[in-house]
């Protein structure tokens, strides 16, 4: 792999200069060190209590070494009886270190972190004589994850499989889906570490297991993160991750509250993904925080042509606009990242660990669920324009031609806020959409990020609500075929496609509570409308 050797190098003199007095204060108070050695004063008496049962991810690189074993020998057992194919169900912490890490192997591996009907029903296509699916969550009470157990439960029963025996699951000790595994007969059990938080986890068993079972190299990944664990704990200006965090802190102060990373060669796939949570959701609070931006490469608009209020980072060796970059394999990528995240949270003076602006959102989608009439009432669109139906929340423009409904909309973000693209569909069959990140950058000239629904609830969701309160949110959401092409989700009273539909309607109730601007675009028809969409996109820059 590219970029072996470790480190970060602040390639813009003026950057550089702002951030040395960053780092020579996190040098005097020993805050590496003191990371190092799991103090959970370091953010103060308001943190002190989540931040004591959330720092075991310093030392995973050790502690999580016999899981090796375990994953290797299950691998094997599961080889022997025919079974080769891995899905892994689950969100957030839980499902983007699993796909960085066999992305980056060239390992198959079919991830669930979505309600898109469409989307579970290619997972379900699959061959399921061959199949084992990794169910993946600290309680077990994730609704996607929980949805997708149940439906792939029964389809395993449906087609004469023993589903106990196709189920391995990750959780936490004691939860209440560690005991209803134990009662079900679940295959086997994993139980993580229970003092590490779901953006710390790549180098747990929520990371490991199902990585390994795809066939990813999951010791030497311990190894990469092992070899950089010394340096990441010294009181060091030196030490890159002060060096990266003392960066993000010293352009932050100076109104650069966005990191927009691009890949440059690292030999690492997906990684922007990855740190997009850890970054969004660590930092997101308290009205402060840093927005990272995941973008094409360094040549793509928010990175190559940047303004003051963002910092383009690369991930590799530096090229064009980057002002850092980060080099290393993915297991000391991973710690180095993590961190410098947590000594951003010390800088910025915020706890870097929790999380108190995720629940609204979920909160929102189980009352839509528990009331179905409010998801089909109320949803008459303001205009139809082809196969697009828009709404938006109040004070959003509605009416008109799309382009200028788009126009009119950009044009709110403020000139140093974002524009946030949301896409309530199948990340695989609709794909294509993620054009619409670089389209809108580059004719807006506002830094623009671009998420999956629901996955990016359990990532930036916790910036949008809690982070600057400078952006905009444009979802997208698509019609299910028919009836034919949803799927039930067995002993709930909902299909995944209304709860798919309760989670954009739900998430935008409370942005829109937020005084955000929201503008949801349906797609009646998502081929067509997703091509009027981009021409709309086309036109309202032009």
């Amino acid at each position: 792999m590219a970029g072996e050797t470790t480190g970060v190098e602040i390639v813009d003199a003026a950057l550089a200069g702002e951030a040395a007095p960053f780092a020579e204060r996190l040098v005097a108070d020993q805050v590496a060190s003191k990371l190092a050695s799991q103090d959970a004063t370091l953010w103060g008496p308001e943190a002190e209590s989540e931040a004591s049962i959330r720092l075991s991810w310093t030392t995973l690189h050790k502690s999580s070494r016999p899981l090796i074993g375990e994953i290797e020998a299950l691998r094997t057992d599961l080889r022997s009886e025919g079974v080769d194919r891995v899905v892994l169900a689950g969100m957030g912490g839980s499902s983007l270190a699993p796909e960085v890490i066999t992305a980056t192997d060239g390992v198959p591996l079919t991830v669930l972190d979505t309600t898109d009907p469409g989307q579970v029903a290619d997972a379900l296509a699959g061959d399921l004589e061959r199949t084992v699916i990794v169910v993946s969550s600290k309680s077990g009470g994730t609704v996607e994850t929980d949805s997708h157990r149940r439906i792939f439960a029964k389809a395993f029963a449906d087609a004469g499989i023993d589903a106990a025996r196709r189920i391995v699951v990750v959780t936490d000790p004691g939860s209440p889906f560690a005991e209803l595994s134990e009662k079900e007969g679940y295959r086997k059990v994993f139980l993580a570490d229970p003092n590490v938080g779901g953006r710390y986890s790549a180098l747990t068993a929520f990371g490991l297991v199902p990585a390994g079972l795809a066939g990813a190299d999951v010791a030497r990944l311990l190894d990469q993160a092992a070899s950089v664990a010394d340096e990441l704990a010294a009181d060091s200006v030196d030490n890159p991750a002060v060096k990266l965090a003392a960066a993000w802190g010293a352009a932050h102060e100076k109104g650069a509250e966005k990191v927009v990373i691009a890949d440059t060669g690292s030999g690492i796939k997906g990684f922007a993904d990855w740190a997009e949570q850890l970054i969004a959701e660590s930092t997101g609070k308290q009205g402060t925080g840093l927005l990272p931006v995941a973008v094409e490469g360094p040549d793509s608009p928010g990175f190559a042509d940047a303004k003051d209020d963002a910092t383009p980072v690369a991930v590799g060796q530096a090229e064009g606009a980057a002002k850092i970059s980060v080099t290393g394999s993915l297991g000391a990528q991973f710690l180095l990242w993590e961190f410098a995240t947590a000594l951003a949270g010390r800088l910025l003076g915020i706890n870097p660990f929790d999380q108190p602006d995720v629940e609204a959102a979920k909160k929102a989608a189980r009352s839509l669920l528990d009331n179905p009439d409010k998801l089909k009432g109320g949803e008459e669109p303001s205009t139809v324009d082809g196969a697009v139906e828009v709404f938006g929340s109040e004070g959003v423009v509605t009416e008109g031609k799309l382009a200028d409904i788009l126009r009119a909309f950009f044009d709110s973000a403020p000139e140093t806020g974002y524009i946030a693209v949301q896409a309530y569909l199948d990340r695989l069959d609709d794909a294509s959409t993620a054009i619409l990140r670089g389209e809108i950058a580059k004719r807006t000239g506002r830094q623009t990020t671009f998420g999956w629904g629901p996955r990016f609830l359990h990532s930036t969701g916790q910036y949008h609500k809690g982070g600057h309160q400078n952006g905009v949110f444009l979802q997208i959401t698509g019609a299910v075929e028919d009836d034919s092409g949803d799927i039930d989700v067995p002993d709930r009273p909902y299909t995944l496609g209304v709860l798919q539909h309760a989670q954009a309607l739900g998430d935008g109730q409370v942005l829109a509570e937020h005084g955000r601007p929201v503008l949801r675009l349906h797609l009646t028809d998502r081929a067509a409308g997703l091509a009027g969409l981009v021409r709309a996109v086309q036109e309202a820059g032009e």
